[in-house]
């Protein structure tokens, strides 16, 4: 079996043959014994470097979601494969019962990085919402104000998938099915007069990505974050801000709120965190210390040693790389790229749209999401979709080399739909 799917694989019709026999029987294995709840296409993911992946069939692909933004560096990155092996053989677990040094390390470097107070810690971002969104409702329970609990979210938002990140997700192919889910109005995103309507002394937080990710990558307008910081101020409610697919970087700055200079009460932080280690982590202010008390909030995982060792070795390359000034001049680059893309095939793109390494192509309404992914992928390129439009989201590590040959590929599977 590791002959047959190994990358490095002599060449030749036989061993092609072998290798895609392989992979055809692994496929058979998925549908035998997973649930079938994902959609995944009939490659086997077997090996990464770099920007590279190679299916069991030992065919290369240029990666260009890299994990859904959560990549950071790329597969298989010397720094954070050294980092979670010297801690695997060091120690890796002990549970919330006990401190670990590299939690109160990385817990101490986050709260300089977001200029929040204290880090509380989860194993997701769907976690790191659900424990925003106890801490806010807990916040209130505290001062005396049990009947202030109500959230405004947003159309089109996506906050994940279990009860409580489901109920402020603005989606409603997401939420149908699971009804009757916890009390949130959603208004517009963008819309600062449909938020200003929809305060009320219950309200007890606004919940908002600066960039609606599985919305179709969706910037929020200029000026509305800062709209919804004054506005949650007049109310005397919490600004919440979900940063797990905007956060570490993606987008130029560490958070996505800094681009616009505010300053949320939390934020949520996941996926680009670990670079592919399973970490997230709620960063809250000094207001919201005494809201969670121990025994009103646990998880037997949150804060390993191990996760918390990728995540330092995450952040420490990212400092010393400069991978958040990257970003944003790569940003630039695949920007102009995607723009140019989209010029040349306008009756299949409407518009190109996104910041940093967090970009989209818009598919027009007529065309087929699921077959122009396809072609993609046939030129050697992985991406995703979401809200209709094709995303980008490579590894912070890419290289314009890359981007451009990235570029090159979804232009030609555009021309061939």
């Amino acid at each position: 079996m590791k002959s047959a799917v190994a990358a490095d694989a002599p060449s030749g019709i036989g061993c092609a043959r072998m290798s895609n026999a392989v992979q055809e029987k692994l496929v058979e294995l998925a549908k035998a014994s997973l649930y079938p709840n994902y959609a995944q296409p009939p490659i086997v993911i077997v090996r990464g470097r770099g920007c590279d992946l190679w299916d069991a069939s030992g065919r290369q692909y240029l990666d260009l979601f890299a994990g859904i933004a959560v990549n950071t560096l790329g597969h298989a990155h010397p720094r954070l494969v050294s980092a979670i092996a010297t801690q695997a053989a060091s120690v890796m677990h002990v549970s919330n019962y006990y401190y670990n040094e590299p939690n109160l390390r990385l817990a101490a470097r986050l709260c300089s990085l977001t200029g929040l107070a204290r880090v509380l810690f989860s194993n997701s971002g769907t976690e790191a919402i659900e424990a925003m969104l106890k801490l806010a409702r807990r916040h209130f329970y505290v001062r005396g104000e049990q009947d202030r609990y109500r959230v405004v979210a947003f159309d089109n938002a996506f906050h994940g998938r279990t009860m409580g990140s489901l109920a402020v997700t603005g989606q409603p192919k997401y939420r149908d099915g699971f009804g009757p889910l916890l009390g949130v109005t959603h208004v517009p995103f963008g819309d600062v007069s449909a938020v200003r309507a929809a305060m009320a002394p219950d309200v007890a937080a606004i919940l908002v990505e600066p960039i609606q990710g599985e919305g179709g990558v969706i910037p929020a307008p200029p000026g509305f974050l800062a709209a919804l910081r004054a506005t949650a101020d007049e109310h005397g409610a919490l600004l919440l801000g979900d940063e797990v697919q905007t956060g570490v970087g993606r987008t130029g700055a560490f958070l996505g709120f800094q681009r616009e200079g505010v300053v949320p009460d939390a934020v949520a932080l996941a996926k680009a965190m670990g670079g592919g280690f399973p970490i997230g982590a709620v960063a809250a202010g000094e207001i919201l210390i005494g809201a969670l008390p121990p025994g009103s909030h646990g998880s037997t995982f949150a804060g390993n040693a191990l996760a918390s060792a990728a995540a330092l070795a995450v952040l420490d390359v990212i400092e010393e790389e400069g991978l958040v000034e990257g970003a944003r001049t790569k940003g630039e680059h695949l920007a102009q790229g995607l723009t140019e893309v989209a010029s040349r095939h306008p009756t299949k793109i409407v518009t190109s749209r996104g910041v940093g390494l967090l970009q989209a192509l818009v598919l027009a309404p007529d065309v087929a999401a699921a077959k122009v992914l396809g072609a993609v992928r046939e030129e050697g390129v992985l991406l995703t979709l979401a809200g209709g439009a094709l995303r980008f989201s490579p590894a912070l590590t890419i290289t314009l080399e890359e981007l451009d040959r990235g570029l090159a590929c979804v232009d030609r599977a555009l021309a061939k739909c």
